[in-house]
């Protein structure tokens, strides 16, 4: 089919699609296992030629579908599952039944684009010359779900004992223009690690602080050093962001805390960056404390690595976008928010692309953004987002990287 050709597929999908988005929304789940959203996906895959594939570790499953031909091609499509842990204050009619949990980032439209994709796709099985994989994930909001999924072997053997040759992946973007296809090559998204510090040092009265070692004059001390060393050391051109989000510290106003701890975040746009500033926060943290006679200890839990771009899917990202029409737009810089899907890209070559979800005609720029109580959706967008689904595939299939 001609790219644009896609549109009308997707338009005949839309209502399943939104009925669908509509029943994970208002039955959102948390985390590496949810079990009632993938039972609502096999539901809306039941009858199609695909191969299921489900692993130990997650609720997550790969979906196999084989075209009539035989190039020897396969390309991944992805879309993650699981809701965030907070309030809905939307008032819609199907919001989130489910107290604390709320699909916030758009993983409902994620799911829904996709099972109309495959249900696309599985129509047209004859014309395709090569495999889809369609990857329904969850866990993707903190929880390493593509990791262990990659890591449960769901992508190995999808063609002749291969992972698939390309991946693609689309998320919605409440604060881009109706319709518009934003990405960018290398970086889209930054890594994110969980910096934590403790400063040990001698609790004591208040009123007798020469008796003590006080650890939260050196935990301020840390904090106004790693904002120091972030702005005077760390090049424009290779940025990281390093933000102490909570500091704790003391039970009463007349005793002196024994020690203080420290809570943030680490972003960057490049695995050596990353290293670097690790370093960075653990010589900081030991030595600063150091300094006043006490000890620091410095831990990290690291996260999502860099959501990479590869220059190749971008061109064909930016040529289905373009064919379908709606608005193409190269992002000028890198997003600081992580994403899991980065591990896929990490093993496999491909691109994610953002889809802008905003009515038409309004300021999407103040319209309320992702991990928003209120942030909603404009279900006519995700006809384009199975038409994009469609056309990635159906290129990358007949041509490759060409």
């Amino acid at each position: 089919m001609k790219p644009n050709d896609w549109l009308a597929v997707g338009e005949a999908e839309l209502d399943t699609v939104i009925a669908l988005r509509r029943a994970i929304h208002e039955d959102p789940e948390l985390g590496l296992d949810c079990r009632r959203t993938a039972d609502k996906i096999k539901a809306a895959l039941a009858g199609l030629p695909l191969e299921i594939r489900e692993g130990p570790s997650t609720s997550g499953l790969v979906a196999i579908l084989r075209g009539g031909g035989d190039n020897g091609r396969s390309v991944l499509l992805r879309g993650d599952m699981d809701a965030l842990a907070m309030e809905e204050a939307t008032d819609l009619p199907f919001a989130s039944r489910n107290a604390g949990m709320m699909h916030a980032c758009g993983h409902d439209a994620h799911t829904a684009m996709l099972v109309g994709a495959a249900r696309a796709l599985s129509a047209r099985r004859e014309q395709l010359p090569g495999a889809v994989a369609f990857m329904f994930q969850p866990g993707e909001e903190g929880h390493h779900g593509a990791r262990f999924m990659i890591e449960d072997g769901l992508l190995d053997d999808v063609v002749a004992g291969r992972r698939p040759d390309a991946a693609f992946a689309i998320h919605i973007w409440p604060t881009l223009p109706h319709g518009a296809v934003a990405t960018r090559t290398g970086p889209l998204l930054a890594s994110a690690d969980m910096i934590e510090a403790t400063i040990t040092g001698k609790g004591g009265h208040a009123a007798m602080p020469h008796d003590s070692l006080d650890p939260i004059p050196a935990a301020c001390e840390i904090v106004m050093a790693l904002q120091a060393h972030i702005a005077r050391t760390v090049p424009p051109t290779d940025p990281a962001i390093l933000s102490i989000t909570k500091i704790n510290a003391g039970t009463a106003h007349n005793v002196i805390a024994g020690n203080a701890h420290l809570l943030g975040t680490l972003r960057t746009l490049s695995q050596e960056r990353r290293l670097t500033e690790q370093q960075a926060f653990r010589r900081i943290v030991e030595h600063v404390a150091a300094a006043h006679g006490m000890t620091g200890e410095a831990r990290i839990k690291e996260g999502y690595p860099v959501t990479m771009n590869d220059v190749r899917a971008i061109d064909l990202v930016r040529d289905c976008a373009e064919t379908l029409g709606g608005g193409w737009m190269e992002l000028s810089a890198p997003v600081m928010g992580a994403e899991d899907f980065a591990y896929v890209l990490r093993e496999i070559p491909g691109a994610m692309a953002l889809l802008g979800v905003a009515p038409p005609g309004s300021n999407a720029a103040a319209n309320p953004p992702l991990h928003n109580s209120r942030m909603q959706v404009d279900e006519a967008v995700m006809a384009k987002g199975v038409a994009l689904h469609c056309a990635f595939a159906e290129r990358f299939l007949a041509a490759g990287f060409a």
